[in-house]
């Protein structure tokens, strides 16, 4: 039996990984045969290193597989809750983008490079500004004061745009450049923040997004005994986009895989667990 512990980005590579507890990786290669059945009940995956002490069993259908306790204790470290305001690390300030109308604006540790807007399914990208851990949040207040521009976007809404992108790298960038120039010249940028050039990174081909076929379902949660099967076509965030037969594309968020346990399945198995519509399509070496 093997634990997922959530798709990461190493740094300068040009796939994902899923990473499983005790190290193991497996690459996410476009035309890969994936297949799993998830045995349960679905538990805690403790938080901060640690493993949850009750190992309290979670509900499929949350995002994050942590218990109360155990998201309070996770929450209670976290940057992006300003739970560590003394944090001594540079921080940049970007601004995503996801699809036509989907910017917003997010800080990440420097030393991180990309890996926070890969995670995030960033389809295009731009730094605005490098310093301070409380500058950059600043800066990003006053962004999202300034220009309406919001610090998230739900992934429904990412998922249901990425196969209707614009063809060219440069037509997918010029939403980032227009705001990333509006941004440079607001008044009461933090003096302790760095203003950077405009750079646009397009990471359509990391996440094989050309040319990718609209999903007509995403999972909605793992069950016990469900079996989740197909071949990989893309995988941008957290999302894996599996061409199933008889199905078509279903898209799975692996942050819904955490805390099951999964034995290896048939790739040509299909999707038995419960899945929902895709709004806009439509009608709306390891284990694998």
């Amino acid at each position: 039996m093997w634990r997922c512990a959530g798709v990461r980005w190493p740094p300068g590579a040009r796939v994902g990984v899923l990473e499983w507890e005790g190290g193991r990786i497996s690459p996410l290669v476009a035309g890969k045969e994936l297949g799993f059945r998830a045995e349960g009940p679905r538990r805690c995956i403790g938080a901060r290193g640690n493993a949850c002490p009750l190992g309290s069993e979670v509900p499929g259908r949350a995002t994050q597989a942590r218990c109360g306790e155990c998201a309070r204790l996770d929450r209670a470290h976290s940057v992006a809750a300003d739970a560590v305001p003394e944090d001594p690390r540079t921080y940049r300030v970007y601004l995503a983008w996801f699809g036509p109308g989907m910017l917003k604006v997010g800080i990440t540790a420097e030393e991180r490079g990309p890996a926070r807007l890969l995670e995030q399914g960033a389809v295009v990208f731009a730094w605005l500004g490098r310093g301070p851990l409380m500058a950059a949040r600043r800066t990003e207040e006053l962004l999202r004061a300034a220009l309406k521009v919001p610090d998230r976007i739900p992934y429904a809404h990412k998922r249901a745009v990425r196969a209707a992108l614009p063809d060219s790298a440069q037509e997918r960038a010029a939403e980032v450049e227009a705001l990333h120039a509006r941004a440079l010249a607001l008044p009461g940028w933090a003096e302790a923040l760095e203003r950077l050039d405009f750079e646009a990174v397009d990471h359509v081909g990391v996440f094989g997004l050309e040319g990718l076929p609209a999903a007509t379902a995403v999972v909605r949660e793992l069950v016990d005994g469900g079996v989740v099967a197909g071949r990989l076509v893309a995988a941008a965030g957290p999302d894996l986009h599996l061409r199933v037969a008889g199905d078509g594309i279903v898209v799975v968020d692996t942050r819904l895989m955490t805390g099951w346990g999964l034995v290896g399945a048939d790739a040509a198995a299909g999707v038995s667990v419960p899945t929902a519509g895709v709004r806009g399509a439509g009608s709306q070496d390891g284990l694998f």
